[in-house]
């Protein structure tokens, strides 16, 4: 059925299209008993949460940064069995982003391009969302913090687009602190490569200052956050290593592997075709080795001792195991979420199951 649903989606334009899914999800799950169908017909059964960097996850897949950015649709993905949601990525002042369009579908590689660039409403505005959702599960900003039990719900905070990289480390301090009470954990995200000049961020120094201000932050507050990085997959073997010894230094709650990539080989698509759309990151199949080949190289160099999150070509269970085996703790979808639709949760979470790996 989603096949035939998605086949008419395709026609239009990939943006809008999913602001009218979702606001579409929206209202159904606005229905007290159509939320309850919807939640039963998609939330995977586990017996048991998972524990990872401190935290009980109903269930090891997640939804990565870049789909729900503002925080907008939290509950209609909790009824669609997500065991946690990574919002954002969050900017301390709002941004509107690059120009439209922006957002692109490959589907011969079953893949999409995105130039995004940091869209979102702002760390206050994303805040105040935050916290009347968690009025409305009864929790009113408690210190420390009682953790609605059945989602889990990440922050991936960033930089503004006119932050000169100099200053980079005072906008990811400001999210952190606008965001603090009302997430579970953080991502610091460098390896956009929608936002001029970002990656450079990645190299040791820079992130030992943005890593480090966190960290001293997070130890001055009595309801202490994991504080992750997600990585891009064009970096170097001598880049990766630089991000593992600083990551095993300061003691590093968990990496993302990986962000998307600018390599554009061995895809089907058209050259014509992807010159017209011009830069943005590649998501989706084409980038599952690489990203598998990094949990695994990170999971082997640190002999396991950084929980990893996968995210990159997930698109059904055997995808998802292949990325537990290499070393993941959790794992995340976007991409392949697109093409598979609302029961991809479920078939994964079944699969790994029925494989005695959760």
């Amino acid at each position: 059925m989603y096949k035939i649903i998605r086949s008419f989606l395709f026609l239009f334009d990939a943006e809008k299209v999913h602001h009218v899914s979702m606001n579409s999800l929206k209202f159904l799950c606005s229905i007290p008993f159509i939320k309850t169908i919807i939640t039963k017909k998609y939330t995977p059964l586990q017996a048991e949460p998972i524990t990872v960097f401190g935290l009980a996850f109903k269930n090891p897949i997640g939804l990565a940064a870049g789909f729900d950015k503002n925080a907008k649709y939290l509950n209609e993905l909790e009824a669609l069995g997500f065991g946690f949601v990574e919002i954002g990525t969050v900017t301390p002042l709002p941004q509107a982003g690059n120009e439209k369009p922006r957002l692109f579908r490959l589907p011969k590689d079953k893949a999409l391009i995105n130039r995004m660039g940091f869209n979102n409403d702002g760390a206050e505005a994303v805040a105040k969302r935050l916290s009347k959702w968690r009025e409305n599960y009864g929790l009113n900003n408690p210190e420390p913090i009682t953790r609605n039990p059945k989602i889990i719900i990440g922050g991936n905070i960033g930089k503004n687009k006119l932050t000169p990289n100099e200053d980079a480390w005072l906008d990811y301090e400001k999210c952190f602190i606008a965001l603090h009470n009302y997430v579970d954990y953080f991502v610091v995200n460098v390896s956009s490569p929608n936002t001029p000049g970002l990656r450079a961020l990645q190299e040791k120094d820079s992130l030992r200052k943005i890593l480090t201000t966190l960290q001293t932050r997070n130890a001055q507050l009595v309801n202490q956050k994991p504080i992750l990085l997600k990585i891009a997959p064009d970096l170097t073997p001598v880049q990766i290593d630089d991000v593992i010894d600083l990551a095993m230094e300061i003691k590093l709650d968990g990496l993302v592997a990986a962000n998307t990539t600018i390599n554009r080989s061995q895809l089907v698509t058209s050259k014509l075709q992807l010159e017209t759309i011009g830069a943005g990151g590649l998501s989706g199949e084409p980038l599952k080795n690489r990203s598998t080949e990094i949990v695994k190289y990170i999971s082997e160099k640190t002999n396991g001792q950084i929980p990893i999150m996968a995210s990159g070509g997930i698109f059904c269970g055997k995808d998802g195991l292949e990325k537990v085996k290499a070393g993941a703790s959790l794992i995340q979808v976007w991409t392949g979420f697109v093409y598979e639709g609302p029961g991809m949760v479920k078939k994964i979470s079944t699969y790994l199951s029925n494989n005695k790996y959760i």
